[in-house]
């Protein structure tokens, strides 16, 4: 009980590598991920409430930020969100939030126009 309370952190497994040429390993991905899944939560309240873009991106952030607050290893996070590894979801989340951005900026600039 001891060990596994003080020491799991510093036992914790240590991923050397992704496997996937180019894609580093993000030692505190953990962290990184609640951070992005956050910050899109945040950023999505500027689309309509019944959009269903809106809905579908709060549905799986939401889900994936409670996985991550959840669970404290890179595996389990993997295992329990089932669509690869804790650094894909990272660049994943990033481009969510870019492809946000340009839809916002697409969707405001549109308005403008018939406005």
């Amino acid at each position: 009980m001891f060990l596994q309370r003080f020491a799991g952190p510093l036992l914790a497994k240590v991923k050397e590598t992704t496997g996937i040429v180019g894609l580093d390993v993000v030692p505190n991905a953990r962290e990184v991920l609640i951070s992005l899944y956050s910050k899109t939560l945040k950023e999505i309240q500027t689309v309509l409430e019944d959009e269903g873009y809106r809905k579908a991106v709060e549905s799986f952030t939401r889900h994936r930020l409670k996985v991550c607050q959840e669970e404290e290893d890179w595996e389990q996070i993997e295992k329990r969100i089932g669509c690869g590894q804790v650094e894909e979801l990272i660049e994943e989340a990033q481009d969510e939030l870019k492809f946000m951005a340009k839809m916002m900026g697409s969707y405001y600039s549109l308005a403008l126009l018939l406005n």
